[in-house]
């Protein structure tokens, strides 16, 4: 059962979104970044760890343009996200370093079909000194908004091939590049020389488009086409509205709708996609800064740690209630009656490692007289379990996790709420600037992968329930955290659904750090980062997500040596097989 060290979590999988981390040693090795471990790693959660192939399309990128022994460049799909990430290195670097950081973009030559429907991708790459990547990575980490392995694969295939040429301005347009670049692998002698390239008169070939469409097919082992991916992003578009709720194939899901979703009046124009759930709350937070004015924001709530981070680094900070309790709530009703304001209040339900679940109803009446929006992050127990759109302006969601289930894509949503107080505003703002930069191959996989998630749910509901009951009724358990014996269980329960679940996330804590320890090396399951799969996957989380700031997690009663568990499809007697196992451990431990 256990997965090699670094292998990629599923097994061969690879555009995977979480990697292993088998041991408890594994993950100290992995946040104390050493070599034993770090060599081994084929890839990582992808805010995280920059996929091997986005590496090595960025190092082609540096090559073409830059200086390989002196520079970096981190990817985006836009000029406007590259220009986010350009903005937050020049207010962390000196002054006199500016001019070393910049933006070179890639856009498809005309070697590719003019106004067909196939697929293309324009490159934007900021590039800088290396010794400012950490600064870079921040943005990549918190925003969300990098490029995705698939993209990076179609990418550095177009590059390859003359197909993603550099933006020269009018010498773009005319086709001219004066850096040596291979032509499309068919028109490359067998002896290596060519036939036709870039930079030389174009392939014949070239003026109709066959070539370009022989690309595509090559790449996909299909067309896939532009029209495909919209249809694709329309149907998940309705299916996170919940108006569309059967598990039928893409051509009837565009027929099949309902008449009700999660709230009266909604429709899929009230949804937005984006390329991850980190990115949808990044750009959350930039659409109220730019509807409402630069007012501070309110974190409620242990979160998960990006959330705050973005907060607290974009715009003019916040307030963090990291308990996110009635008595914070109390606090924060003295301040706003003190006159304070405040851009928004960002709050999970239930929140990411304790599962509680902050009292929205509460929350709704202070933003309603107080003028903040509300923005609720549902991930953990998703639209099918609870519904808090009704208590939301906005509701953003990590598609990534079990609305995908595979693990191998990513994805985010943000649902404006219609009946919203500010939905006019926010619709307005949206409507001027959101841009769709959704990968077209990521958003069919996700559509594919997300036909089934309601019985997914269902199933990993069940189970879930099992499951914690088992580990409640042990002594060797010093806690379980999950929404159905948290002490706020009445606020979840008023969100439920009326055939809502409490989830597949759960959370438990031992007596001593050698027990825990015990626990998660024994447990027979995939280990890595991540939530939401198809099969049941566990992490030491505390220490992943929060390794250099252990006391201050352990201040807000987060305990480091908490195991995290997302449940997955296996059978019940199964999966307490594997949990009864690890208990043994535990118990051999205290022995």
């Amino acid at each position: 059962m256990l997965q090699a060290l670094g292998g990629t979590v599923p097994p061969n999988t690879d555009h995977a979104v979480s990697v292993s981390l088998p041991t408890w040693r594994t993950n100290v090795g992995y946040e104390e970044g050493e070599d034993w471990v770090m060599t081994k790693m084929k890839c990582g959660y992808p805010r995280f760890f920059v996929h091997p192939i986005i590496q090595k399309l960025a190092q082609e990128i540096v090559r073409r343009v830059g200086d390989l022994n002196l520079e970096t460049a981190t990817l985006f799909a836009s000029i406007k996200t590259a220009r986010i990430c350009h903005s937050f290195l020049l207010g962390k670097i000196p002054a006199e370093q500016a001019h070393k950081v910049r933006i070179v973009n890639f856009v498809p030559s005309p070697h590719t079909e003019a106004g067909s429907t196939a697929v293309t991708s324009t490159l934007s790459c900021v590039i800088y000194p290396n010794e400012y990547a950490s600064i870079a990575k921040q943005v990549w980490q918190h925003s969300g908004n990098g490029i995705s392995s698939r993209r990076g694969e179609f990418c550095l295939g177009a590059l390859e091939d003359g197909f993603l040429v550099e933006d020269k301005g009018s010498a773009t347009a005319e086709l001219i590049s004066q850096r040596p670049c291979k032509g499309p692998r068919r028109y490359q002698a067998k002896n290596g020389a060519r036939k036709g390239s870039i930079g030389d008169s174009p392939p014949r070939g070239n003026e109709d488009g066959r070539d370009y469409a022989q690309f595509i097919e090559e790449r996909f082992g299909r067309n896939l086409s532009t029209s495909l991916a919209n249809q694709a992003k329309l149907a998940v578009r309705k299916r996170i509205a919940g108006v569309l709720t059967a598990d039928v194939e893409l051509p009837e899901a565009l027929e099949t709708a309902s008449s009700e979703g999660r709230v009266a009046g909604i429709s899929e124009d009230d949804v937005l996609l984006y390329p991850s759930g980190m990115s949808a709350i990044f750009n959350a937070h930039q659409t109220l800064l730019a509807t409402r004015g630069e007012l501070p924001s309110i974190c409620f709530g242990f979160p998960y740690t990006d959330t705050l981070k973005i907060l607290q680094k974009w715009g003019p900070g916040c307030v963090f209630y990291g308990h996110g309790s009635s008595e914070d709530l109390d606090d924060l009703e003295s301040r706003l009656k003190a006159g304070e304001r405040f851009l928004g209040l960002f709050t999970e339900a239930p929140g990411n490692p304790l599962l509680k679940t902050p009292d929205l109803k509460r929350i709704r009446a202070l933003a309603d007289q107080y003028n903040f929006a509300v923005v609720v992050d549902e991930t953990i127990s998703n639209f099918i379990n609870i519904n808090v759109l009704h208590l939301a302006d906005i509701v953003v969601s990590s598609l990534t996790k079990i609305f995908s289930g595979d693990s191998n894509v990513m994805g985010g949503s943000a649902v404006l709420n219609p009946h919203g107080q500010y939905y006019a505003a926010l619709k307005k703002s949206y409507d001027r600037d959101f841009e769709d930069i959704y990968w077209a191959e990521d958003a069919v996989f996700l559509e594919r992968n997300s036909r089934d998630f309601i019985s997914r749910i269902d199933k990993i509901n069940s189970t879930s329930e099992n499951i914690t009951a088992m580990l409640k009724e042990s002594p060797l358990v010093k806690n379980v955290y999950y929404p159905k014996y948290s002490p706020t269980k009445p606020f979840y329960d008023g969100l439920r659904n009326p055939n809502g679940g409490y989830g597949g996330l759960f959370s438990v804590t031992f007596h001593t750090t050698d027990e825990a320890i015990a626990f998660f090396d024994t447990l027979e399951v995939l280990k890595g980062p991540s939530l939401g799969t198809n099969f049941t996957l566990s992490s030491p989380y505390v220490l992943l997500a929060h390794y250099g700031e252990l006391d201050w997690a352990r201040s807000f009663n987060v305990d480091p040596d908490l195991v995290r568990v997302s449940v997955g499809l296996e059978e019940v007697p199964d999966l307490r097989a594997r949990v009864q196992r690890a208990l043994d451990a535990v118990q051999n431990v205290r022995k």
